[in-house]
């Protein structure tokens, strides 16, 4: 049975390779760019399964506004896709307050506006399915992404806690984590901060470990992203890429392995039995 699909940054790399992955499959799809230009070609190919939405996630009425006329238009929305977002390159002293602001208000406070258009409409229709785009960089960091890190992490903590809150309304959330694809994120998409050559070495560094290897096709996610939209019990994360998982089982390995050595010291400062009432 076909589904009805919201999805933002529909105009290039994963969101247009996945709308028109929905579209060829027979889905509905409302699709969220802040030019729809981009989209003519599609619409003109599908004008019956493709509604073309003008939206700047970083506006919270208009994201609400989308989402409505999302549902409106086709009658409901069984899966949104948050995939809106961009890369800052830049270490931590050369990020400037304008580029920080800006990196959390689009990948930070962006979803969060389109994940709260989303969950009324999912729960008065008895359900949904939420596919939060982080990274898995939201879950171990890279040098010189510190912010883009940071706003993934903070998406891994919402939507974690998210999928506890709507699970009795039906709402199934999932953290996509991709590696590194050939996508337009670390090319014209990305933002770099001013640098400043001490840094230089380090950044050579990053640069030496991105072999063609490390680098997904973004064609080839189309595939795992259908299997997890027609997923009865989706998973609350999935790997995109062969990169993610054994580099993430290192790093918990190393971090277990730290965590343990500071055991005594961890459990000495809870002290002894609580005093008096407990509050949260």
């Amino acid at each position: 049975m076909s589904k009805t699909i919201f999805i933002t940054g529909a105009s290039k790399g994963f969101g247009r390779i996945w709308t028109e992955a929905f579209l060829q499959r027979g889905d509905k799809v409302a699709a969220s760019a802040r030019n729809i230009e981009t989209l003519q070609e599609l619409a003109a190919q599908y004008p019956d399964t493709l509604l073309p939405i003008q939206l700047d996630v970083n506006d919270r009425a208009a994201s609400f506004a989308a989402v409505q006329q999302a549902a409106a238009h086709f009658g409901s929305l069984d899966v949104v896709i948050n995939n809106a977002g961009y890369g800052l390159f830049g270490t931590i002293e050369e990020t400037s307050e304008k580029e920080a602001r800006d990196q959390i208000e689009t990948n930070v406070f962006g979803l969060l506006w389109v994940t709260q258009a989303a969950i009324p409409v999912m729960r008065a229709q008895g359900g949904g399915h939420i596919l939060q785009v982080s990274s898995v960089l939201g879950v171990a960091t890279l040098p010189v992404l510190g912010l883009y890190n940071a706003s993934k992490w903070a998406v891994e903590g919402l939507s974690e806690t998210l999928a506890t809150e709507v699970k009795d309304f039906g709402i199934k959330i999932t953290l996509v984590e991709p590696n590194g694809f050939s996508t337009d994120w670390g090319g014209a998409s990305a933002v770099h901060s001013e640098p400043i050559a001490l840094y230089d070495g380090v950044k050579a560094a990053l640069y030496a470990g991105l072999t063609p290897d490390t680098i997904g096709d973004p064609a080839a996610t189309s595939d795992a992203i259908l299997k997890v939209v027609d997923e009865e019990n989706p998973p609350l994360r999935i790997f995109l890429g062969k990169v993610g998982l054994p580099w993430l089982s290192q790093v918990y390995a190393d971090r277990l392995a730290t965590w343990e050595e500071w055991k005594e010291v961890a459990d000495a400062a809870h002290g002894g039995a609580a005093v008096g009432e407990i509050t949260a």
